[in-house]
Formats: C-alpha cells, sequence, structure tokens
C-alpha cells in the first residue's frame, strides 16, 4: 500500500514478525521451522515509523542490532516499548551504536513500570559511575494520552496480555497492536479510520495472552481498514502461503521487511 504522496506519508517497515522465539524455533525440526520460504523467517517482532524527518522504532528485543542493520537505519530518534517482557526489551543496550553516531541519548518512551524494569534490567546504564561506552538512555513516560516525538504524533491504545498492561500505538492513518488477548470498546475505538492496522494472532488455537487467528480476523473485519496485517506469528500458526489462501480479503500475515506507506 502506497500513498500519492509519500514526503507526507507515515512510511512503516515491519522489522519482526516472529513470536518471544522467533521463527524457526532452535532444535525445532516441524515443517515451518524447516521452511525455505522466506516469508517464514521472522525475527522477534517490532516495527518502525517514519514520518517527516522523525524516525521511531517500536520495541527493541533481542534482534534489534540485525532489524537495523538489515533495514539499513541510519537514525533513530526514539524507541517506544509495548511492555516489559524481554523479546520487546532484549536489544536496548544496542542503542550506544546511536548515541556514538548521533552524540546523544536515545529517548526511551513506555509506561513507568517499564521504564523500572528497563533501570533494572539495564541498570549499569543508569550507574552513578558508568562504565565507559554503556548505551546512554533518556527515559519518558508516557500515559493513556497523545504525545509527540518531534513531527510525530502518537496516540497510545490500551490493550491486555492477559493480565499485564500493555500499549499499542496509532500513528496517523497506522495502527499497530501486538502482544494483546484483550482491548475495550472505547480503545479498539482509536483504531477506527486507520488505513493499515497491524495487529498480533499467535496462532489458529485460543491461547491464554495472545489473540488466536479467529480472533485477530473479526478485530480487523469490524474495524474495516483498507489492508490488515498479522504479527506476532508463531512457528504454530502454518506456514505462511497455507494461511493465506484461507484470510479474507484485505488481510495478510505480515513478512519481515514489509513496508508500506499509509
Amino acid at each position: 500500500m502506497q500513498s500519492g504522496n509519500r514526503s507526507t506519508a507515515t512510511e512503516v517497515t515491519i522489522l519482526g514478525t516472529g513470536t518471544s522465539q522467533g521463527v524457526p524455533v532452535v532444535g525445532c525440526e516441524c515443517h515451518v521451522c524447516k521452511s525455505k520460504d522466506p516469508r517464514d523467517k521472522r525475527l522477534r517482532t517490532a516495527a518502525m515509523i517514519r514520518y517527516k524527518d522523525t524516525c521511531v522504532v517500536i520495541d527493541a528485543g533481542p534482534d534489534f542490532r540485525q532489524q537495523m542493520l538489515r533495514a539499513e537505519v541510519k537514525k533513530l530518534d526514539a524507541v517506544v516499548i509495548t511492555h516489559n517482557h524481554k523479546d520487546h526489551t532484549g536489544g536496548l543496550d544496542d542503542v550506544r551504536a546511536f548515541n556514538w553516531i548521533q552524540k546523544k541519548p536515545m529517548d526511551i518512551y513506555a509506561r513507568e513500570s517499564v521504564l523500572e524494569s528497563v533501570q533494572k534490567e539495564f541498570s549499569y546504564a543508569f550507574a552513578d559511575n558508568k562504565y565507559p561506552g554503556v548505551p546512554d538512555i533518556q527515559l519518558h513516560r508516557i500515559d493513556g494520552s497523545p504525545f509527540a516525538i518531534k513531527d510525530m504524533l502518537l496516540i497510545p491504545i490500551s490493550a491486555l496480555h492477559h493480565q499485564m498492561p500493555v500499549y499499542g500505538f496509532r500513528v496517523g492513518g497506522f495502527s499497530y497492536l501486538t502482544d494483546a488477548n484483550y482491548i475495550a470498546d472505547d480503545q479498539l475505538d482509536k483504531m477506527k479510520g486507520s488505513r493499515v492496522i497491524v495487529i498480533n494472532a499467535l496462532r489458529k488455537e485460543k491461547h491464554i495472552s495472545h489473540f488466536n487467528l479467529d480472533e485477530s480476523i473479526d478485530i480487523l473485519q469490524y474495524l474495516k481498514p483498507e489492508q490488515g496485517y498479522i504479527t506476532h506469528i508463531s512457528h504454530q500458526m502454518g506456514l505462511q502461503k497455507d494461511i493465506e489462501k484461507i484470510l479474507p480479503s484485505g488481510i495478510s500475515l505480515a513478512s519481515d521487511n514489509l513496508r508500506f506507506y499509509s
């Protein structure tokens, strides 16, 4: 999907579409993990949004470094974190490359509980006497209110990942929600009118903390974006080529490095 005027459009790159273990899973011999189709190779879930001169990444999991190299990212203004599970925060140490290039701290935006987790997990980055070369991080607390990162306005979307509060985000005509299995109607309404929506579905079967495929399809059909994509996909979902055959029109499995404008 493309916009007629890319200079003012929101550009989105889906950096990773895999669940916490990625696909292939270490040691697994299933037909999905052994697939030769590059669409079945999934790094941990993350997305990058560019608007005008602003570049923001949503989540920095263990594959963050690889994702930045693959997407050839030279400038990054901020990292916005959906929640504090390791597959969404484990790569934050690698923001130090941008510290060096940009000569300033990396701005990290998240709810208070996530910031506390980041301070604990990366305590060396916040020590009084820092070891040379540790990441330089500036923390910013967000709540349910819209907030701006330079030219980019982000609208938080509250949801639940089992019992854990998580945030999705809307930027212009793009909405993104990963790692959730419940969203209230008033939060769902924040996504209405989006041209493109990306939402998680772990597998076909029900799951305690993620939407399954049918649940995600139901949400997308209710919201009626021009295009819906599914992310945070496990090897239990099946081969991309097989799942695509059963998806309704306008809904697809996202794949790593997918890029579009909204």
